[in-house]
């Protein structure tokens, strides 16, 4: 049943609409403490009747009350006797749902609260679908499911609403920009600009120009203005990449900028507000750079209010399998190939690799195997050499003579070429293998 509020400076009203539509909407009458509270609480109400009424009160008082209530999901009819279009255009643009005349018909009146109510419910229903896929926006480039991506996922959403530094630390390959536009693209900056720089890329004589821009004649060479990054993120979001490979000078003015919230283009006076929210990333381990004063500890304790930490593969190694075919369907389709798998056999050299180049190692790996492969799956042969074990001829000029060292390698080659020509079958490639040692015995 559709529960409809009642502010009304007629004490019948309520009395009358009840007895005539009787069980239809369940009516309750509030005053003007009652209804603030229900407002504010945002329950049990699905529909507010506002009942003005031009001998008790002006249009203006009736428009200060709407615009002191208005802002509420409840859907709002205003009933009036004031029957010039002009005032119900008006509590329209403000944004009451309908007007009905003072007194309603009775089939009128339940025709636009049934209207309100289910404007209401689908408005309900949209806000709920844009949060769901607002909560996965952004993470369309950040694959795997283990519990240590899955604490950085956390991370991201907690601080994707706050202005507060994130430095974003983690070994070179890792996704650290990734992870820095997903905190944006999930955040309430999303639709403004994402800047990504490259601080250790930009030459020192540079770096200042490029951060904080140029006026004409600055500098030798400076034909014109330019807008640094600071400006071009405007009220984005900007990335400092490898903030740890800034020279002290450096530091030091950006320091300045973080702390005062404005800068200033070189050559230039006029003091620029910084509306971008800044975010830093480092592989290198700043707080041992504290130690050593290559880097700033007032800097470092200015960037580094959180900080989000991602783990090398290496850490990780469940998600491979979802990285690697994440990058499968990626490359297959990029070029067109009919290769949709990865034989068990090949997976499993991909999980028992170290991969010190991280996932952006992986995702070249797994570019190659497309590009290498014929068709239907990518198969051991189809990794490159660093990632094959030891071949029998190999072995044989293999440095080590430890007997034992060779044994284990001439097994897993016996393992693995078993499995490719039982294509991954681990079943067949154990009888074929049972059958070898039966021979040999």
């Amino acid at each position: 049943m559709v529960r409809v509020a009642i502010h009304s400076p007629d004490t019948r009203l309520k009395s009358i609409l009840a007895g005539a539509l009787k069980s239809e909407l369940a009516l309750l009458e509030l005053d003007d403490q009652q209804l603030r509270r229900a407002l504010r609480e945002r329950s049990g109400l699905d529909v507010l009747i506002l009942d003005f009424d031009s001998n008790c009160s002006p249009l203006e008082g009736q428009l200060a009350l709407y615009d002191e209530i208005g802002d509420t999901p409840v859907p709002i009819v205003v009933m009036t006797d004031d029957l010039r279009r002009s005032t119900a255009m008006e509590f329209l643009r403000r944004g009451a749902f309908d007007c009905i005349r003072k007194p309603p018909s009775l089939i009128e009146f339940k025709v636009i609260v049934g209207r309100a109510h289910e404007h209401a419910q689908m408005k309900a229903e949209l806000d709920q679908a844009r949060q769901a896929i607002n909560a996965t926006r952004g993470y369309d480039q950040l694959v795997g499911s283990s519990g240590r991506a899955q604490v950085v996922y956390d991370l991201i959403r907690r601080v994707a609403d706050l202005s507060a530094s994130v430095l974003i630390t983690g070994e070179s390959g890792t996704g650290k920009e990734l992870v820095a536009r997903a905190i944006h693209d999930t955040g309430n900056r999303a639709k403004k600009p994402f800047i990504a720089v490259s601080c250790g890329a930009i030459p020192e004589s540079l770096i200042e120009s490029e951060l904080f821009g140029h006026e004409r004649g600055a500098y030798t060479g400076s034909t014109g203005a330019r807008a640094g990054y600071f400006e071009q993120a405007g009220e984005g979001t900007l990335l400092l990449d490898e903030i740890g490979e800034l020279s002290l000078n450096t530091q030091v003015k950006l320091l300045r900028v973080l702390q005062q919230k404005v800068f200033s283009r070189l050559g230039s006076n006029r003091l620029i507000p910084l509306n971008a929210r800044v975010l830093f990333a480092t592989h290198r381990n700043l707080n041992e750079m504290t130690g050593t004063g290559a880097f700033r500890k007032d800097l470092f304790y200015r960037v580094n209010v959180m900080n989000i930490h991602v783990p090398p593969l290496r850490e990780r190694t469940e998600d491979i399998p979802m990285l690697a075919r994440h990058f499968l369907r990626s490359y297959a389709a990029e070029y067109g190939k009919p290769i949709d798998d990865i034989r068990p056999n090949a997976m499993e050299l991909l999980v028992e690799y170290d991969w010190p180049g991280n996932v952006r190692e992986l995702e070249n790996v797994i570019q190659g195997a497309v590009i290498r492969a014929n068709e239907g799956s990518i198969c051991r042969a189809d990794l490159p050499e660093h990632l094959q074990p030891l071949t029998v001829g190999q072995l044989e000029t293999f440095a080590s003579s430890n007997f034992e060292e060779l044994l284990g390698h001439f097994k897993i080659e016996l393992v693995n070429r078993a499995l490719d020509d039982c294509n991954g079958n681990k079943t067949l490639a154990a009888q074929k293998l049972e059958k070898v040692h039966l021979a040999y015995n």
